[in-house]
């Protein structure tokens, strides 16, 4: 078995793939309508059959006051690994990406909060080693 594909609820779709594509540097993998709203799914273009997100619509109820109530208290939704967190953050920064936290050193990560413009808190994440 293998984790095939997560979910990230978002306010809007376009808007999160702009944001996961231009900035973060996904690839679409798939993207399908589907009525209202589309299956989109993004992949890390380094590994395309590795796990997709999924830009999930937050049509369900309980979705948004579970996601206001994570980017109220600051908790990631996800975690995003990244070769060098301080590059991400300055880069993010330079094309005026807001960020909760800047780069934290936590011993064996080191960790920094980004907002994804669609209702989610994404950490940053370089591990030692």
């Amino acid at each position: 078995m293998k984790l095939q594909t997560v979910s990230i609820f978002v306010d809007d779709q376009q808007r999160a793939v702009d944001f996961y594509t231009s900035r973060l540097g996904f690839d679409v993998a798939a993207d399908i309508p589907m009525g209202e709203h589309r299956w989109l799914t993004v992949v890390d273009p380094e590994r395309p059959e590795g796990t997709q997100i999924s830009l999930e619509p937050k049509g369900h109820p309980a979705v948004a006051p579970f996601t206001d109530a994570l980017v109220a208290d600051g908790i990631p939704f996800c975690v995003i690994g990244v070769g060098d967190v301080q590059a991400e953050y300055d880069r993010l920064l330079a094309l005026g990406e807001t960020f909760t936290q800047p780069p934290t050193d936590l011993g064996p990560v080191i960790v920094a909060v980004l907002d994804d413009t669609c209702g989610n808190l994404l950490q940053l994440a370089q591990f030692a080693g």
